[in-house]
Formats: C-alpha cells, structure tokens, sequence
C-alpha cells in the first residue's frame, strides 16, 4: 500500500494492526510446527511472516501492533458470562504468545497491550487520539467491532479479502453507519463472545429498528408500538439485557495510554536481534530472506537468498497456443539448464488420467501452460478468450495438436543437461512415459522438504507455499468447482486454467532455489541424493509395473465374509436377546452396559460408552462372549469394504491389476506408505487376512518371490546400542527370541515351548517401540505385575537397551527429532508436550524411529540396486511391491533361482552393521503361500 492511500494531509497514514488476530489466523493457517527443542512455533512463524510481508508491502512511516493481554477485561465486571463460552487456548499456542511479542519487538515494531483493556479498545483509543490530530488511520484487521470506529479519517483494512473497509462498507455491512454500529450490534448481540443481545432479533432487523427509531435509547423507550407481537415483548423485556450489550460492544477510546504517534515510527529492525531470533526459533528460509534485506551474504546456503521469500504481486502466467511460443520456451529451458514442470490431468489416477495440459517456468514469477485436451468450458460460464479469433464464447481454446506438442516437449525432459523440477515428480513422470516421455533427471521440491524437515509438518506444495512464502495457491476448487458443481479440467475455461497451473510450476521452482542450497548447511545431501531422488523413478516404475489380482479369488472371498457376517450377526442378537445394529458404538454400548451391565463402561463427551477394540479386547479377555463376537463381526465387515469388495473396484481393466501409489514423503520415519489401494495394511496374521493375499497373484510364466529382512530392527538395536551380547547372538544366528526367553524368564533353550518364544518375541519387538507394563500385559494377556517382572528383568540383562532408550529420549527433547544411522531426521514435535499421554507417545516414537528409519532406509538402498543388477545379470524380474521390510518380485520360473540369489545378495549388502543382514526368501504362484 501505497502514500496515496492516506488521506490529502500529505502525510502517510497510520497503521494499527490488530495483533491478536493475526495469532489466530497463523495459528490456524499452518501445520504443527516445532523449533529445535520441542517449542510449538507454527504460530510464530505465520505470524512473522506475516507481519514481514505487511510492513513491506505498507511502506509505513508509523505502525504498531496491538494484542489482548489476559482475557478478564473491564467488561466481565459488567457481565460476568462476557466470553464465558469461549473454550481456552490450544496447548499448542499457549507458548507461542511471548514469542509472537518477541517478534514484534525484533522487528523494531511498537508492540503494546494494556491489561484489562482488549485490543480493539487501544486500537479505538489510538485511531481517535490520531485522527484528532489531523493524520489518517488504516486499522488492519477483519473484526467487525471495529467497523464503528470509522469515519472520515478512519478506515480499515481486512488483511484475508485485502479489502478497505470506508463508511459505505460498514453500511453494506450492518445495515446503518459507523456511528450506528453499537446500537445494532447491541440489539443483535454476538454469541462467539456471550454478548446476550435481544431474543429473536439478528442484524438485518436490528438495522431496520434503528433506522426507523433512530437510536437505542429511543427504541427502547418506544417498544410498545412495535407491532410484532414476540418481537415487542421480547424488546420490552429484556431492554437491560440490551444495554448491558451496548457497554460490551462499545469499544472504549480513552483508554489511558502514554503512547504518541512519535513512538509509532517504523524503524529498522537491528540485524543481530532480528536474524538472532528468528535463527533460534529454526526459520531458516526467513533468516535467508533477511539477510539479503540486510544485504548480507548467504553463510553455509543457509536458505537460498537467491529466492525472494515470496512470490511478487505481480507474475506474468501465459497461456502458450502455438508451436512457435512452445519452442521459444523450450529453448529458454534448455538454455538455462532448469525447468519446473508440472502436469494437468482428468484425474488423480495416474494410470487412467488423460493429459490436459502441461505448465513450465524457468524464472521465478514468470511461468506458462501449454493447454493440450481442454474441451468446451462449462460451469465457469463463459470464460473463453476475447474476440481475437482464439475461441468462440464456450468453445473449446485454441491449442497445439497433442502429437505435435509431445514431439516438441519429449527432447526437452528427457535431455541428460536439463534438470527437471516438479512436486510429486513421480506423478508427472508415470503420467508422461504413458506418452512416451522418459522424464530425467529430475529434482522434487517434495522430497527435498521431507528430507529437510520430514515430521515436522506436511509437505504438499499448498502447505509450503503458505509456511515457506506466506502466499495462498489458488485451490482446485475455485477453478473446477465443488460438489455437483465439480467439473474435470479439461472443461476447465483457459482463463481460470491459467493461472492455476502455471502458479504450481513457478511455487515448486521457487521452492527448489530455496531449499535445495539447504541440503549443504542441513549436512543432508546424501540422504536425498544417494536414497530419496534415485528412488523416485524406481517407485514410479513399481507402480506403473502393478500386480495382478484375481477377481474371482475376491469375490468368492467377498461372498464368505458376508454369510459368516450374517452368521456372526445373527449370533450376537440371540446373546444380547434382540436385534440392534451391531456397527452402532451407541447402541453397542448400550447393550454392553445397561442391558447387560458389563463392567468398565465409560461414557464420552457424546454421552455414548466407548465400545473401541481396547474394550472390547479387555471384556472378551475376562470371557464374555458378545464382545468377542462383535470383534470378529468387525474384522469380517472390514475385510470385506476395506480390502475383498474395494480391491475389484481398483482393478485396473486395461492393464487387469492394480496399481497402488507409493508416498514417499508421509511417514516420519521414512517408511513408504501405500495408497489407493494401501496395500501394506493387508492383515497377515490372521487367516482371514492371509486369504485376501491369495488373489495377488504372478503373471503367466511367473511366480512371485517374496524376499523379507529377518528381525532387521532387532539388529539394528543390537547395532546402534552396541549391545554386545546380541551382537554375538546375531553373529552366531542364534535364535534371538529363544535367547532372550532363556534370559528373561531363566529356562534353558533346549526343548522350550513356542508359546514362551512367543512371548519372549513379544517382548523383544515390544521393547523396540518402548511398550509399557500395561501394554505388554495387554498384548500377553497377562497380569500387569508380571508383565512389569518381565520388563524388568530384560533390562537387568541387556542394561544397555534402557541406556539407549534414555539417551535417546533426552537427546529428542534437546533437539526436537532423532537421526538414523544414515543421518535422516525424524521429529518428534510432542516430545516437551505438557500432556502426558502425548508425550509419553512422543517417547516411544523416537526411541523407535532411529531403529524403524534406519530399516526403511536400508530396504531403499536395496530397491534402488536392484534394477540395476537385475539388469546387468540380463534378469527380466520386476518389483512389483515393497512392504515395510519385504520386496515383492514378479519372477520368470526359468529365472528364479538366479534372481532369489541376486535379490538377497542386494539386500543383505545394502548396508554393512555390526551384526550381520539376514534376508528369507520364499516363492509361490500366489502372494500369501510365497512367505
């Protein structure tokens, strides 16, 4: 903004800006975020970058930011309930209101608050004291209460809608002038605050009483010749409710303060104060973005100054719609040895999408879209171009011949000395090798963030836009509509397709000159560029690759699950005496509870017990039959929507398999997700859930060869804890969980029931995700006490796992994550939570994550290899599925000798520990008799 928008007194404005809004709003706006040691700091950070981008782009001479102090104020002693409904604080925010002052007063900004006064009454007091004294007042804020304060000389500015808000807004707004304001807010009242107003009467009638009446006062006193009958009563009745109201929304201006418009004057920030609390809170892209402000230079790529910290107002998006401009932008590309690249699609389904159209950008702010199968717009209206001869209104755009466009682009992102920059990479790759373009190299903006900050918060191209650059993408749903009205974009109108897509390539080029130069300063670029980024195209052959499934083998499972479904439902309604639905908690509970009087019921916020598998789990334990019975009734019903009925649907029926997605950028740890269909959640311990694996199946001439890592956490405990005693176990293939029930429980190995193995494994595995008394003894089925013997006695004879777990812990609460022995940090952001159970999870987490990360990048480093060798050993195998610590092969018969040894020999040396890697191998026709 700009001088002009002050007022023709020559001088700039004032801007008060109303601070405890913009908490809120960045509180809400942003993931959980925490700086090294555990603080919550997503407010802090929306907060900062917000007040950064305002003060740049104000070119204020006088500003201050204004908060709330303590939520009692001079108004509770009016009424007591003023606010009473207002639910306290998040956990998460309450330490971030100091820190968000510390910024303001870093930044070199007057930062006041008056106990017992809101902010809108200092912002009322301020604006009057300076208007009075012939300067102009922006107020920047959202909140409605302060519409009364405008007038000739005060205005607002709403910082969401970017819209000033003068004597004709507030009119729109309430129905009467700014003067006016309290008298209908007084009528109306506002239940956020617990301000009572009048019965029966909202804004639009309170506008038109006061208008006709004139003011409050007159009304009330008038009341009787309304003519509505409730509506006289109710005025009449509650005339005191409606001046109490008054006096809470009347914003006091004589609020005594000290403050002139002299200590309003924006002054530069100190750079060792501002860039020495923004370091300590871990803002390194705002640390880069100040000190070129500063004209410092960058020290160790800290951030990648080189980027504007946010995108400029002004951006030139084009569309490009003849083969001339689409050569001109590719000869820049190659030129500049870099381009962002980003596809639109008819669906998110990279085996079925259609290709609609492709963006690109070379220079930050400057971007194109290639449109390639738009067709007719419809449901924007007309928004074709103007009369240039491009298209006729509702017409489809003028556009480059898909054959010929894909000709032209395929040299370009499949050349060796052009880095190609996406977000989600592997999408726009599968898309784009179904049109015969082998995408390479390639960077992902993605996985750089996950790799940099994975845990800490999400990573989709939306959110790092708002948390990195403080700007908002245009959302998909503003170009395709939602609901009904939801259209595919390729009926998308070129005007609004624009913008959008070429907005997602320049955001994920941006983002690649920020935060690629901080692999360096983060000691992270192995990590990325020797496990994440050779990955990339590897999952995204897997997924192109699919498994086979047979639809009948599902089916015929699907029609099992539901006679024994019925079986089972039928069973429970003759134990609990009458027909209920079973897949109701609240009725379960009720039958669990009051009918049958179980013990344990607890009841929830919703007045509902809670009937979760924990408790249903501890009745059927203490031998009551229908709880048992609903469990298995449950596990049926899931198998058959979660798994046997959605399975068919996601047969792809070109290609007769499905195609799960692998996420590479979702899990903490580094683990792969699977998605659509999750493929990785398939239950395996149980029959029923090893069934459903009997319909994936090989290809003709093949079988699958399962390949799995033997106790790899167990191992890498023994090697990242140095416990010695393990580590000669594993040496000597001992049988680990038979030692350790010979340890624990004092038995000799020789002739040892399974079941005490079992238990023993239960307390190794158990031990590796930091398991309780109370879970083990949940999981065991035994008494807490002895589950607690038991613990305990593991300890005193591996003293150096507790060791591990403690340093661990500790380490996590000084720097907010944990690292895995190729140096991947896991964050743990609840780990200094004031709530127990949060933390206590938090605890458990990162004493997992260095053992659960370091597997996950072990089996990574073996996928990557294995293309290759199979490859040079002349193999045709494929992978076809990677879950958790198993690769699945689609295998030749004639080969799968040769490919079951290659495959351990990868995966056993993709990492050389202290104790040996141990692969099992299997094979069959069908996924589950392969193990």
């Amino acid at each position: 903004m700009t001088d002009s928008d002050g007022a023709g007194n020559g001088q700039d404005p004032v801007y008060l800006i109303d601070g405890s809004g913009y908490i809120f709003r960045a509180f809400y706006a942003l993931p959980p975020m925490t700086r090294p040691d555990g603080t919550p700091v997503n407010a802090v950070y929306g907060f900062t970058n917000m007040l950064s981008k305002l003060v740049e782009d104000l070119e204020a001479s006088h500003l201050a930011v204004i908060f709330d102090t303590a939520r009692k104020t001079f108004r509770n002693d009016i009424y007591p309930e003023y606010k009473a409904h207002r639910p306290p604080p998040p956990d998460e925010l309450i330490p971030q209101f100091d820190l968000i002052r510390q910024a303001t007063r870093a930044f070199n900004i007057a930062c006041i608050e008056l106990a017992g006064f809101e902010a809108d009454d200092l912002i009322a007091t301020f604006a009057r004291r300076v208007a009075a004294e012939g300067r102009d007042v922006i107020i920047v804020s959202s909140d409605k209460d302060l519409m009364q304060v405008v007038d000739d000389r005060i205005r607002m500015m709403d910082p969401v809608k970017n819209l000033m808000i003068g004597r004709e807004q507030v009119l729109e707004r309430f129905g009467v002038g700014p003067e006016k304001v309290v008298d209908v807010q007084a009528l109306a009242g506002d239940s956020t605050d617990n301000v009572p107003g009048v019965p029966g009467i909202g804004v639009k009638t309170a506008a038109q009483l006061i208008n006709e009446y004139g003011d409050l006062d007159t009304l009330l006193e008038r009341a009787g010749e309304i003519k509505q009958p409730k509506r006289r009563e109710n005025l009449i009745n509650h005339a005191d409710l409606a001046r109490v109201s008054r006096e809470l929304v009347r914003l006091r201006d004589d609020v005594p303060t000290d403050e002139t418009i002299a200590d309003f004057a924006v002054r530069e920030p100190e750079p060792e104060v501002l860039l020495g609390f923004l370091a300590e809170q871990g803002f390194k892209s705002l640390v880069a973005r100040e000190r070129a402000r500063f004209g410092l230079a960058d020290v160790g790529g800290a951030g990648g100054v080189a980027d504007p910290a946010a995108p400029p107002d002004e951006v030139e998006y084009s569309a490009v719609q003849s083969q001339d401009e689409l050569m001109a932008w590719i000869a820049e590309a190659t030129g500049a040895g870099v381009v962002a690249v980003d596809t639109e699609t008819t669906s998110l389904d990279s085996m079925r999408a259609e290709l609609v159209g492709v963006s690109m950008s070379v220079i930050g702010g400057r971007a194109c879209y290639v449109p390639l199968g738009h067709v007719a717009p419809r449901a924007q209206g007309t928004l074709g171009l103007d009369g240039d001869g491009d298209a006729a209104p509702g017409a489809a755009p003028r556009q480059i011949p898909m054959a010929a466009a894909i000709a032209a682009l395929k040299p370009l992102l499949e050349d060796p000395g052009v880095l190609k920059i996406g977000h989600n990479i592997k999408y726009d790759m599968q898309m784009l090798a179904r049109y015969g373009i082998n995408v390479a190299p390639v960077d992902d903006t993605m996985i750089l963030s996950y790799v940099l900050e994975g845990g800490a918060h999400g990573h989709g191209l939306d959110e790092l836009a708002t948390l990195h650059f403080g700007h908002a993408n245009i959302k998909f749903s503003e170009v395709a509509g939602s609901g009904n009205n939801r259209v595919s974009f390729d009926e998308v109108s070129l005007e609004a397709a624009v913008p959008y897509a070429a907005e997602d390539a320049d955001i994920a080029g941006r983002l690649h000159r920020l935060l690629k130069p901080r692999l360096v300063h983060d000691r992270m670029v192995a990590l990325y560029e020797t496990i994440e980024r050779p990955l990339i195209p590897v999952l995204a052959e897997m997924e192109r690759a699919g498994v086979k499934v047979d639809e009948m083998v599902l089916r015929e499972l699907s029609g099992d699950f539901d006679r024994r479904g019925a079986d089972l439902a039928e069973a429970i309604h003759a134990l609990a005496g009458h027909d209920f639905n079973i897949g109701s908690p609240k009725q379960l509970g009720e039958i669990l509870f009051d009918e049958m009087s179980l013990p344990g019921g607890k009841k929830g916020k919703t007045g509902a017990y809670a009937t979760g598998a924990d408790v249903l789990e501890g009745l059927a334990v203490q031998g009551h039959d229908l709880p048992a019975r609903v469990l298995d009734w449950r596990q049926l019903a899931k198998l058959k929507s979660t798994y046997t009925d959605a399975l068919i649907g996601q047969i792809n029926p070109d290609t007769g398999r499905v195609h799960t997605s692998y996420g590479q950028a979702i899990a903490s740890t580094g683990r792969l997700s699977s998605t659509d269909p999750n493929l990785q959640n398939i239950p395996i311990r149980t029959e029923d859930g090893r069934k459903i694996r009997r319909a994936f199946v090989a290809s003709d001439g093949c079988v699958l060869l399962s390949a799995d890592y033997s106790q790899i956490e167990l191992r890498l405990l023994a090697h990242v804890a140095k416990i010695d005693i393990l580590t000669e176990a594993f040496r000597g293939g001992a049988d680990i969980h038979a030692m350790t029930a010979s340890e624990v429980f004092g038995i000799p190995v020789d002739g040892m029931d399974p079941a005490v193995r079992n238990r023993a494994k239960a307390i190794n595995f158990g031990i590796i995700y930091g398991i309780s008394a109370f879970g083990l003894a949940r999981q065991l089925r035994i008494p807490q006490g002895e589950a607690k013997t038991y613990i305990e006695s593991y300890f005193e004879h591996y003293p150096g796992i507790r060791d591990y777990m403690e340093a661990t812990k500790e380490f996590a609460r000084a720097n907010g994550f944990v690292t895995t022995i190729f140096g991947r940090k896991c964050h743990v952001p609840g780990i200094q939570d004031k709530n127990s159970a949060r933390r206590n999870f938090s605890e458990r987490a990162a004493i997992n994550a260095p053992l659960q990360g370091a597997a996950a990048d072990i089996i990574k480093r073996a996928m990557i290899r294995v293309p290759a060798a199979l490859a040079e050993a002349g193999l045709s195998s494929r992978m076809l599925l990677q879950v958790h610590d198993e690769l699945v092969l689609d295998v030749p018969e004639a080969e799968l000798d040769d490919t079951a040894a290659l495959i351990v020999r990868v995966m056993e040396g993709a990492a050389h520990l202290d104790v040996p890697l141990v692969v099992d191998t299997g094979h069959a026709r069908s996924w589950a008799d392969a193990h």
